[in-house]
């Protein structure tokens, strides 16, 4: 076992982590870094609900080691919130009723915000298509494709 410390940059603040040597990224911001919204579902990078920004890019927490994270800004969850309100892709979600059990609405909020950094304006192919990594279990997709609609640039 290797014990091995590093830095990540998490919702904008700097954090240094010291733990065994190729934990997930998903694992350290679970166990050391108290942000539980990245969950650990299928543990191969196939449901989503791991989903992480990394440098705005979304990726699967669980696939990426820690130290691959290094230098890199990373966004979860819980660091979309503006002050005293929720970010409006989280807000659309509930007006939408975009989620049952929610535990997949994490990997669907955070894709969401990285098509829309990109694509102010998706279609709804392109919308199908940016959230395809991700999976919802209870069947949510009609209204998370509402929620995601309610947000395009006119």
């Amino acid at each position: 076992m290797s014990i091995t410390t590093i830095k990540l940059t998490v919702n904008e603040q700097d954090h240094e982590v010291t733990g065994e040597a190729g934990r997930s990224l998903v694992d350290v911001l679970r166990s050391d870094l108290g942000l539980p919204g990245s969950r650990e579902g299928c543990g191969i990078g196939i449901c989503g609900a791991c989903t992480v920004l990394v440098d705005g890019r979304p990726m699967s927490g669980c696939l990426l080691l820690a130290e691959q994270a290094v230098g890199k800004q990373l966004t979860t969850v819980e660091g979309l919130p503006l002050a005293d309100s929720l970010h409006r892709v989280q807000q659309a979600f509930i007006d939408h009723r975009a989620f049952q059990c929610a535990y997949c609405t994490p990997g669907f909020i955070l894709g969401t915000v990285a098509l829309l950094d990109q694509n102010p304006s998706p279609t709804d192919a392109e919308i199908v298509e940016a959230l395809s990594a991700s999976l919802c279990r209870c069947g949510s997709y009609r209204n998370i494709l509402g929620a995601v609609q309610s947000l395009r640039s006119s």
